[in-house]
């Protein structure tokens, strides 16, 4: 089983990054881009076959590891 884990920063969090994103679209002549937030995609290949048992060892492993809770949000796909 593959997860797709999603990982970005809350609503109300400075993103630099994505200003920057946004500043440079803008310079090469994206007109109309606004608000760029940016994020992390993480792939996990896992052994486990059965579906509850993948989203508890994947919900632990954002919460212990990939995500920084306090500022980012995260969302995951499991793929079979």
């Amino acid at each position: 089983m593959k997860a797709l884990i999603k990982i970005t920063l809350k609503n109300g969090v400075l993103d630099p990054q994505g200003k920057a994103i946004e500043g440079t679209l803008n310079s090469l002549g994206f007109s109309g881009v606004n608000d760029v937030r940016q994020g992390k995609l993480i792939e996990v290949d896992l052994d486990e076959t059965e579906r509850q048992a993948a989203e508890d060892m994947v919900e632990r492993m954002c919460e212990e590891l990939l995500a920084n809770t306090v500022i980012e949000d995260y969302s995951f796909e499991l793929l079979a």
